[in-house]
């Protein structure tokens, strides 16, 4: 809930009412200012605190939160799964659903129980809704106050400031031989400043009244989202969670009275399926065998590149055969050069010996 933040306007009657209160001559009358008004915020304070440890609220969370775990708890859509094999051999013909029928009759009792300590809780909140709305018409009426007082305490220290502090200040400059003149000034100007911290401090008690309204309303707004959502959960939630439990147990009637039909149509289509995959399978198998050519063309390939591979080689090797015959051509007339340069280089013995 959005709120508005109230009017500081105060009424003219009431602060003229208030103004003529202030005596600045009397220091009494300005400590007496705004005091019991003030003194609210104490009161105010309380109540908050109050409203803030509700043990009503705890309460009721706590219990809300166990009904919930209770039903939770009590899971009955398991009575709508399907049974596997095992369990349709050992459930003996409704032995379990006659034990989920006794567990909800326990828990029927506790669910019962909790809901009417949670009807007793709502109506405690709803009586605390009620109270913290007049603590609000109270703090709002307490806020206007002391809008009232400081609006009054700036009306006498604007007055103060425009007329009797020149007025005083005129008359100590016109008789300097009165010696209480200046003292006269001073306590007015004491009595000024003091009015100034009382207004003040009734400016931050305003404040503090002002943050009060809108956590009263987070209090409130707390306590009917709870109030609520219990009535919500006794009208809904209740009924639905033993809806479905009905429900859930006719669903299991009828899913064991069509139990025999499902299993005969199952085994008719588990054998239709069988024959049908075994042709298949043999067809397949034959027709792969038929189909197939006297040489399988992988073979074929292998058998090309390994033909391809021999004849590269073949040509690889002649060529390399014929490059060596040439290089020992060369080296061989290398060879018959170098004999026969040494034969010429032999010289003839000398003739007679």
């Amino acid at each position: 809930m959005s709120e508005q933040l109230p009017e500081t306007t105060a009424p003219t009657a009431e602060v003229q009412a208030l103004v003529k209160q202030i005596d600045l001559g009397d220091p009494g009358s300005i400590l007496r200012f705004g005091a019991a008004t003030q003194s609210r915020a104490a009161a105010a304070a309380d109540a908050m605190l109050e409203g803030a440890r509700n043990q009503e609220t705890g309460e009721a969370g706590q219990t809300l939160s166990g009904l919930l775990s209770t039903l939770k708890g009590f899971d009955v859509t398991k009575i709508a799964e399907k049974p596997n094999l095992l369990a349709r051999w050992f459930s003996k013909g409704g032995a379990e659903v006659t034990r989920i029928i006794q567990q909800y009759e326990g828990v029927k009792g506790q669910v019962e129980n909790i809901g009417d300590r949670l009807d007793a809780h709502r109506t405690k909140l709803l009586e605390d809704v009620e109270r913290i709305e007049r603590l609000y018409a109270a703090t709002l009426d307490w806020f206007h106050a002391l809008g009232t007082h400081i609006a009054a305490g700036e009306q006498v220290l604007a007055q103060t400031d425009r007329e009797s502090i020149p007025t005083l200040e005129a008359q100590a400059l016109a008789n300097p031989g009165d010696d209480l003149a200046p003292q006269r000034l001073r306590d007015l100007r004491a009595a000024r400043d003091e009015l100034e911290r009382r207004t003040h401090d009734l400016r931050l008690t305003r404040q503090v009244a002002m943050q009060a309204l809108p956590s009263l309303r987070l209090i409130q707004e707390n306590d009917k989202a709870l109030a609520s959502k219990i009535h919500s959960v006794l009208a809904n939630t209740v009924p639905l969670w033993r809806q479905q439990l009905a429900q859930a147990l006719a669903i299991h009637r009828m899913r064991e009275a069509g139990a025999a039909v499902k299993a005969a149509t199952d085994l008719t289509n588990q054998l239709l399926t069988a024959n049908a995959e075994t042709l298949r399978r043999g067809n397949a198998e034959a027709r792969v065998e038929l189909e197939r050519g006297v040489f399988d063309m992988a073979a074929v390939q292998k058998a090309n590149a390994a033909l391809v591979a021999t004849i590269e080689d073949s040509l690889r090797i002649a060529e390399q055969a014929r490059d060596g015959r040439q290089k020992a051509t060369q080296e061989l007339v290398a060879c018959e050069q170098d004999i026969r340069r040494a034969l010429l280089s032999a010289k003839a013995p000398p003739a007679g010996r």
